[in-house]
């Protein structure tokens, strides 16, 4: 659905407005039936108010816009009421503008999912479809709170593998730091020191203190050179080769592919499981949940696997030939497809893998512990002992 502003003429006089209308014929032809006749009519730029608004929205704003929504549908409030009062108390700026112009589409008689496709940036394949399947079979607020629990799942696995993640990255980061003040400021008073004694240094002291030197002459240029990989890290991830390489190697990673791969299969059981008990077909399920894999490797496979269900093949054969899944995952996958319960099958598979995760979070976290505590020591007390090294020399000068 297209909107239309338009003018025209009627019996009280001129008439200026807006319609919403799948073309341009059928906008005339629906003024002309209200009495209007048409002087002017063009098509209204619709993208630009979802750049003034549109945008990603926080998880955990998301899942309460959900559930509340489907709460007020539950409880037989009329739609757009229900779209004026989730603008009008929701916390996110972004999530009430969105919100308020839903509501006037709805109220101008476009349907909810329709409404919702206008802003994509918000409102993702997976929203927009469930809602579709919703309003078509009178279940609006038992899919919304379907999608509400999606919501927070899949927010706590984010925030799972989040924290696997954050524990090295800061001590790297404290290391990283640790070195540069060291090389910086304390190193270069122990070279003063050794200069004025002329003593002659061990080759790691000579080392460390080469490194002092090229630190603080070209600090600037190393800063630019690991702001300039990271930019440039990210530039190629973006490319689809870019992408496809780096999650491929992800996932052969000795301790993280591990976990990449168990929350491939917890995110792509959830969304799939969701879809298929919310009655969208399994060929769109498997094109959305493409789209939302997070990965390449799962990606692809699952689009593979969708052309094979195409082709009339069963799901858990394409899934199991692409060498991505656990045999466990195709093996309950096919059982669910046997016996007709494929989605409860398809959200057990996700709940046992959100368990798995956490498991392998802890172990991950386990592991990773003693190894950065044993690099910082190696690190930090590597330029210390090196510093060290010439001191018992000079005592000996000294005697």
């Amino acid at each position: 659905m297209a909107v239309f502003v338009y003018q025209g003429r009627t019996a009280s006089g001129v008439q200026n407005g807006e319609i919403e209308a799948s073309d341009r014929s059928a906008a005339v032809g629906e003024l002309r039936r209200r009495a209007i006749l048409v002087t002017k009519i063009s098509e209204k730029a619709a993208p630009k108010l979802s750049l003034k608004f549109g945008g990603k929205v926080k998880d955990k704003e998301m899942a309460i816009f959900t559930r509340q929504f489907s709460t007020m549908i539950d409880a037989g409030l009329p739609l757009v009421q229900c779209l004026n009062i989730l603008a009008e108390q929701s916390e996110s700026k972004t999530l009430r503008g969105v919100t308020g112009q839903v509501a006037r589409h709805v109220e101008a008689g476009s349907t909810l999912a329709d409404a919702l496709r206008r802003h994509p940036r918000t409102f993702d394949d997976l929203f927009t479809n469930l809602v579709e399947v919703g309003e078509a079979g009178g279940i609006l607020d038992v899919v919304l709170q379907r999608l509400a629990a999606y919501i927070e799942k899949a927010a706590a696995l984010k925030r799972k593998v989040k924290a696997a993640m954050v524990y090295p990255a800061a001590i790297i980061g404290v290391a990283v730091m640790v070195v540069i003040f060291m090389l910086t400021f304390v190193i270069p008073t122990f070279a003063q020191m050794f200069h004025d004694l002329g003593a002659d240094l061990p080759l790691p002291t000579k080392i460390v203190l080469w490194l002092s030197t090229f630190v603080r002459t070209y600090i600037l240029l190393i800063i630019a050179g690991m702001i300039g990989c990271i930019l440039a890290f990210r530039s190629y991830y973006r490319t689809e080769n870019g992408r496809a390489t780096i999650d491929a190697l992800m996932l052969k990673l000795p301790i993280f592919g591990t976990l990449v791969r168990k929350v491939a299969v917890a995110r792509f059981t959830r969304t799939l499981g969701t879809l298929v008990q919310s009655g969208v077909p399994i060929l769109d399920g498997l094109r959305i949940t493409a789209r939302t894999a997070g990965n390449k490797v799962v990606e692809k496979a699952v689009l593979q696997c969708r052309a094979a269900v195409t082709e009339g093949k069963t799901l858990a054969e394409p899934l199991r030939s692409s060498g991505v899944f656990p045999p466990m995952v195709t093996q309950m996958i096919s059982v669910g497809e046997q016996t007709g319960a494929l989605d409860a099958m398809l959200s057990k598979i996700a709940d046992f893998y959100d368990d798995e995760v956490d498991t392998a979070v802890s172990t991950l976290t386990s592991l990773l512990e003693p190894i950065m505590i044993v690099f910082l020591g190696v690190v930090v007390g590597g330029l210390v002992v090196a510093m060290y090294l010439p001191i018992f020399k000079l005592v000996t000068l000294v005697k």
